[in-house]
């Protein structure tokens, strides 16, 4: 199974400082529901890991966080693109609990929920957060820029990454897809021995 795994504020929506706490505060990144179906349409199974300590913190309750997560599929689909699973943290630091970011917990619940190893899973979210986890759980770290991070100046991302010296940075979410769906295309036809066609999406041509 080709897996990606996503952090979601910052990465599929605009990152709130008061959390997302209800369906209409859900806002879309530009082209981030886009690249999600992207990602399916090559074959990818694309899975959410996200923080919510909101819920410990009784900012939301369950029903709340599954309607922003139904929200969250319909915009999805209407691009054509899905979540096979939403795996969340509920927990606050406070409550020292092992599937907390940047602990490894939530993602090696998604290695064994569909059985791969981990080392071959894309992990991609806008935080250091996110890149500290995929560093802990042994899987392929990815940033984008469309969280608080993309405000930093080089010299200052470039201090953060010295944490994570494995990951990658991109522009957004959309830059991350086509990266990973153009290796996986050069991959493949190398190992046939072939020339890399062009890759021509729908639009491409008038």
């Amino acid at each position: 199974m080709k897996l990606v795994i996503l952090g979601r504020d910052g990465t599929l929506n605009r990152y709130r400082d008061d959390h997302v706490k209800a369906p209409e505060e859900l806002d879309p990144l530009p082209g981030a529901m886009e690249a999600v179906a992207r990602l399916n349409h090559a074959g990818w199974h694309t899975v959410l890991a996200t923080n919510q300590a909101g819920i410990g913190r009784g900012l939301l309750d369950m029903a709340s966080l599954n309607a922003v997560h139904l929200r969250l599929n319909q915009l999805l689909a209407e691009k054509g693109g899905r979540l096979d699973a939403a795996f969340f943290c509920p927990h606050t630091p406070e409550e020292g609990c092992d599937c907390r970011k940047p602990l490894p917990g939530l993602v090696k619940q998604i290695g064994e929920r569909f059985d791969v190893e981990l080392s071959a899973v894309h992990m991609v979210g806008a935080s250091l957060t996110d890149l500290l986890t995929a560093q802990n759980a042994g899987c392929i770290p990815h940033l984008v820029l469309t969280g608080p991070l993309g405000s930093l100046s080089a010299e200052e991302l470039a201090k953060l990454l010295v944490q994570a010296p494995q990951a990658r940075v991109h522009d957004d979410l959309a830059s991350f897809a086509e990266a990973i769906v153009q290796e996986e295309r050069r991959r493949l036809a190398e190992a046939r021995g072939e020339a890399l066609t062009p890759d021509t999406q729908a639009g491409d041509l008038n």
